[in-house]
């Protein structure tokens, strides 16, 4: 394995970690804010929101660290596909775990969560 592939796979990781904690952080406060709506929104509707919310969360990650850890090209189209499949495997980990899930779990929804927030990263 190269350098380059080194750290490559560096930032890629680096970028997962901080899209993870993000994401843990967001599934807390929908999950503190879920319990008090009975009727879900509808899915067009949510799935906006979600990407919405991802870029929001991308933005106010900026505030810690202007850099974009991965490079320009081809590293950063990479972390745009590889990370939200990353992000689905856990997501589907901890449903088969029994952990309560919520529509962010479900594969669309979490991949435009995850879409925002790379995109805006």
């Amino acid at each position: 394995m190269g350098h380059d592939t080194r750290e490559l796979t560096l930032a890629i990781l680096v970028e997962l970690l901080i899209q993870v904690l993000a994401e843990e952080l967001a599934e807390f406060g929908l999950h503190v804010m879920a319990a008090p709506f009975r009727k879900p929104a509808e899915p067009w509707l949510a799935s906006i929101g979600y990407l919405i919310f991802g870029c929001a969360l991308g933005g106010l990650s900026l505030t810690v660290d202007r850099n974009h850890i991965t490079a320009d090209g081809l590293p950063r189209i990479a972390n745009l596909v590889l990370t939200p499949i990353a992000w689905v495997r856990l997501w589907r980990w901890r449903a088969r775990r029994g952990d309560r899930v919520l529509r962010i779990d479900r594969f669309f929804y979490g991949y435009m969560f995850a879409l925002g927030f790379a995109s805006v990263r």
